[in-house]
């Protein structure tokens, strides 16, 4: 006849990650970052306002390339906001973006040390 294991036996067979990979707080930033960048008309937004004259683009000049209407356009560029990829800066009655490329190089480092 055989004898279960104890609950302490089957539940130490490996050391607790408890300390290991990313914090929480780190985590969910990153996901934030990722989930930005997850949908195809944003990452095409990034690419315009990169290679924007300077650097930056104004919102007028990111619907048509997109197809896509202002308040659209404007709805992804606060998700990427939001998520720290990109600054805003109100001239007028124009908003111009930059690329936060310090943002984009801390993901690019997350994902290598993954």
């Amino acid at each position: 006849m055989t004898t279960l294991a104890t609950t302490a036996e089957t539940n130490s067979c490996c050391p607790p990650a408890a300390d290991a990979g990313l914090p929480a707080a780190e985590s969910d930033r990153l996901a934030r970052v990722f989930k930005a960048v997850g949908d195809p008309t944003r990452v095409r937004l990034l690419s315009l306002i990169a290679t924007g004259e300077r650097g930056e683009a104004c919102i007028c000049d990111l619907t048509e390339p997109v197809g896509l209407s202002q308040g659209t356009v404007s709805h992804h560029m606060r998700i990427l906001a939001d998520a720290g990829l990109v600054e805003r800066e109100q001239r007028g009655k124009w908003a111009y973006y930059s690329v936060v490329r310090s943002a984009l190089d801390e993901a690019a480092t997350a994902l290598r040390t993954l």
